[in-house]
């Protein structure tokens, strides 16, 4: 089983919460005591041992960016198509994922991840090539999250879509032509959104693909806005919709 170093308060906490094995900790000798406390308390209920280290211990195992508190824990794994609607339907609830073509920056997929939880996103697709996949500093980005959203690797975007609108999921892709304001989204179907890569957009094969395209109207000089940033208001746009009232 291989494994993978996370760093920071909020990722630690959260792997010791989650079902993902965590072999060990290591926290400064000096971490502010509130936070050491949080520390040992969740890893006292996962039977796991803290040790209190030097910042050079730290700084020799994440080259310096530590925030104090470091821990070893099983790799990230990634889930299989089938469990996203499984998800969905033990929720008893319409699948609504997200498909991220080629997105390459790990905080960019980590804030995507922090945004699929907090909005309800059954999970998260992503090409196993050309394209960030699961790690340290995607962890850190997702603030915990990662340890909540099924993340799926693809060989082939396209041939993905093809296989979710099989299983009457509606494909929506993203575009600044021709397409219609993200508003119009239909949060009362079973639904993928496609986010592209951070530079290109989505590519033209991909977007062809797609059932329809939803653009975010601007009126400032900037032409586009981060991946991250578009993907949050259109998730969150699917969430007003299934949720009228907030809750």
């Amino acid at each position: 089983m291989s494994k993978e170093l996370i760093i920071g308060k909020n990722p630690v906490i959260e792997a010791l919460n989650s079902e993902r094995e965590v072999y060990s900790v290591s926290i400064l000798d000096k971490l502010n005591k509130k936070t050491a406390d949080e520390i040992y308390e969740a890893a006292e209920i996962k039977g796991v041992t803290v040790k209190r280290v030097s910042r050079d211990k730290l700084d020799n195992l994440t080259n310096g960016r530590h925030q104090g508190i470091v821990a070893s824990v099983e790799g990230y794994e990634y889930a299989e198509l089938e469990d996203l609607f499984r998800s969905a339907e033990s929720k008893n609830e319409l699948p609504f994922f997200i498909i991220l073509d080629e997105i390459e920056d790990p905080h960019n997929l980590g804030a995507i991840l922090r945004t699929a939880d907090a909005t309800g996103a059954h999970g998260v697709i992503i090409p196993k090539r050309r394209a960030v996949g699961l790690t340290q500093s995607v962890a850190k980005a997702s603030t915990g999250a990662i340890e909540y959203v099924p993340v799926v690797q693809v060989t082939n975007i396209v041939q993905t879509i093809k296989l979710l609108k099989e299983r009457g999921v509606w494909i929506v892709g993203t575009s600044k032509e021709g397409a219609e304001d993200y508003r119009t989204l239909d949060g009362e179907t079973s639904v993928a959104l496609v986010i592209g890569n951070e530079g290109k957009g989505i590519s033209k094969l991909v977007l062809e693909n797609c059932d329809w395209s939803v653009s975010l109207p601007m009126i400032g000089e900037i032409p586009s806005l981060n991946a991250s940033v578009a993907s949050s208001l259109l998730m969150y746009e699917i969430y007003r919709k299934r949720h009228p009232l907030g809750g």
